[in-house]
């Protein structure tokens, strides 16, 4: 029952997208361990947390075909440490119902569960399937993910809102909030999105998916129905359950009366902003100074010191003051990959939009703080 070769290198990329869906700490025994199925010439790794399922497949030379599953963080952990290059053998050991694995001159034996109890989620059908760049996912994925809530009470904000936005052009649009912040971005709708319901992408799923899309340079399958979606990504594929509940009118918190226009280099207001922050680690707030020409930053802390720095910027308006988060304002940064921002502001306690010139698809608003 199962003995196989595996080359090292392949093993290990696999593992390494399968493994970060398990838990570590698990009530369930087999949801600690990856499912190993051999076939005629591949192998497919399958793991799952009940929300999430990997499944990955990867060639191989098999001897004997059979399924076993094994704890999968530490395979992971054992083919990380062999040799570059190596070739890795599996065989069952029915003797003892263990698992060794062999490569060069090192000898391990794994503890393994039968593979029959091992769960596979339920596939609904799913009317809707598109496809996609990954490095269009991988986009929207970034210029929203960050903005995702961690307040596991407000679930249905502990991911991505995903939709179709209509318009003179429609759009699939990404959107996530956690009150503080609000991240919106979109792509060309897909052929075959049209109609699709509005759903809630789980913040783990969001994780996991940007990891997969980055290692691919090919197009993104995906398939959804009004609570699962299913990713396939080359040779993986990645299920989830969708997050149940409804997502806030996030239109109505888009301010439409900011009419006071600030633009900005973002290398410079990044720099100056890490600067001023070193003495605001603790309380995280930040204030700004607006005035002609002229952008001031300033932190104090009874506990840290003060800074204060100051910057070129394009303005023509009248002055105002306005704190933030320091680290809300840097995410936000970090995703305009233009040379300018703008910022849309109204007065010192309503919210801001945040633009990247060169992108016209994506807008980010933040609320501002008490400094």
């Amino acid at each position: 029952m199962i003995k196989l070769t595996i080359e090292r290198g392949l093993l290990l990329k696999a593992l390494s997208h399968i493994q970060s869906v398990v838990e570590r700490r698990q009530t369930v025994p087999v949801l600690s361990n990856v499912l190993i199925e051999a076939g005629a010439d591949e192998v497919l790794l399958r793991a799952t947390d009940n929300e999430i399922e990997i499944t990955e497949r990867i060639p191989a030379a098999v001897e004997s075909q059979g399924a076993v599953t094994i704890p999968a963080h530490k395979l992971y952990d054992i083919v990380k440490k062999l040799s570059e290059g190596s070739q890795v053998q599996l065989s069952y050991l029915e003797e003892s119902s263990q698992v060794l694995l062999m490569s060069g001159r090192s000898k391990f034996v794994l503890a393994s569960l039968p593979a029959d109890g091992f769960p596979s989620m339920a596939q609904e059908n799913m009317p809707f399937t598109f496809k996609l760049p990954a490095l269009d996912l991988v986009g929207l994925i970034a210029k929203t993910g960050f903005a995702v809530s961690m307040e596991e009470t407000r679930y249905n904000l502990n991911g991505i809102f995903m939709h179709e936005k209509t318009g003179e052009e429609s759009h699939l649009t990404a959107v996530a909030t956690d009150g503080h912040r609000l991240a919106c971005s979109g792509i060309r709708l897909p052929e075959g999105a049209q109609g699709m319901p509005g759903i809630i992408i789980p913040r783990k799923t969001i994780n996991e998916l940007a990891k997969l899309a980055t290692d691919s340079s090919n197009e993104v399958e995906v398939s959804l129905s009004a609570n699962q979606i299913r990713f396939v990504l080359d040779d993986v594929v990645l299920s989830s359950r969708l997050i149940d509940g409804t997502y806030p009118e996030y239109e109505k918190v888009i301010p439409v009366n900011n009419d006071k226009i600030l633009q900005a280099d973002v290398k410079t207001l990044t720099n100056v902003i890490e600067r001023v922050a070193v003495v605001s680690e603790k309380s995280r707030g930040i204030k700004l100074s607006i005035s002609n020409g002229l952008l001031q930053v300033f932190a104090a802390s009874a506990d840290e010191g003060s800074a204060e720095d100051e910057m070129d910027a394009v303005y023509d308006n009248d002055s105002l003051e306005i704190g933030f988060n320091y680290r809300y304002l840097l995410d936000i940064l970090g995703q305009v990959k233009g040379d300018m921002v703008r910022m849309k502001l109204q007065d010192g306690t309503s919210p801001v939009i945040l633009q990247d010139e060169t992108d016209n698809a994506s807008l980010f608003v933040l609320m501002p703080m008490r400094v």
